[in-house]
């Protein structure tokens, strides 16, 4: 696209004072940058994409209140991680951290365990214990 037909819709990037940085083609043909305030698929696309994670967060804090997960799938969700990067991060298999999920194994997890799924989410041990 032209640079002079990079996108300048209203976005979130806009709100916040931030523009995208994207590829364009100047006056000469040449490929050049340029900044967009936003362009409304994608803001429609990235809005919809963080009402989704909002709502799995939303889910797995029930769940945890209704004890049929343990605290670690919530948090993992509202550091928006998945099962693999979260078992990356804690350096252990992720069926281990799975089976972690389960209220009735989580209440068994030793200090040293607690401590490291607590330091990964930036909570202490005490909060990853308790979600409110």
């Amino acid at each position: 696209m032209k640079k002079e037909e990079v996108p300048q819709d209203k976005s979130n990037l806009e709100s916040a004072n931030f523009k995208e940085l994207c590829y364009a083609v100047d006056e000469n043909g040449e490929y050049t940058t340029a900044h967009s305030t936003g362009w409304d698929p994608k803001t429609i696309a990235l809005d919809n994409a963080i009402r989704e994670i909002e709502e799995r967060i939303a889910e797995a804090k029930q769940r945890v209140l209704n004890n049929e997960t343990s605290p670690i799938e919530y948090y993992m969700e509202l550091h928006k991680m998945d099962l693999s990067v979260l078992a990356s991060y804690a350096g252990i298999w992720k069926w281990k951290v799975k089976r972690d999920f389960k209220p009735s194994v989580f209440k068994k997890l030793n200090s040293k365990t607690l401590q490291k799924y607590a330091d990964i989410f930036g909570v202490t041990v005490e909060e990853l214990k308790h979600v409110q």
